[in-house]
């Protein structure tokens, strides 16, 4: 009895998850390099309270990287816009370390999109920063699709993102970024 019971909450659990995980999905918004000319306003199309944009791209190991595999899975995602040779991201850096580190664990995830154009720098740059979360780039610096589609205009730039696909903040740093992230983890 105890074991069929363990079993239908386990499968209850289990059909819960799936059906979140479907809704975030139904509402993404899909940007390429087509559509992307469309949109006056990528800026404004990625605000606060939209709708986040998914972002592909190749991983450190070449694999696809999608920030719609983190989103509805975690409770907050933050999408970290950085690069090996931005002084500003590298002192940065320290604050969102500390976030996933203090945070990870409670529900945030982070998904870095570099605008590196080598990916030597780019890769040594994540070991020497303790970045342990998954990292995307096209190696294009300025030209990211990813930094286009949020119309990234100067980095370090963030996004956070609520599970169910929403954007409730940009451009967090230092305590700021710890402290909002700490409110909505509440």
């Amino acid at each position: 009895m105890r074991k069929g019971l363990l079993l239908l909450a386990a499968g209850l659990l289990l059909t819960t998850s799936c059906k979140q995980r479907i809704k975030v999905e139904e509402k993404i918004k899909v940007i390429d390099s087509e559509t992307m000319e469309e949109i006056p306003d990528l800026a404004a199309a990625t605000d606060v309270n939209n709708t986040f944009v998914d972002i592909a791209l190749p991983g450190p190991q070449g694999q696809t990287v999608r920030v719609r595999d983190y989103v509805g899975q975690n409770k907050l995602v933050l999408i970290d816009f950085w690069a090996s040779w931005c002084g500003p991201c590298i002192r940065e850096l320290p604050h969102v370390v500390k976030a996933y580190d203090l945070y990870h664990d409670k529900g945030l995830e982070i998904v870095g999109v570099s605008l590196d154009k080598d990916k030597a720098s780019w890769l040594a740059a994540i070991e020497q920063t303790g970045q342990k979360w998954p990292q995307m780039s096209d190696l294009k610096g300025w030209d990211c699709e990813g930094a286009l589609f949020y119309g990234i205009q100067a980095i370090p730039a963030n996004v956070l993102i609520d599970e169910h696909g929403k954007i409730i903040a940009r451009d967090l740093r230092g305590d700021d970024l710890i402290n909002t992230i700490a409110q909505q983890l509440q």
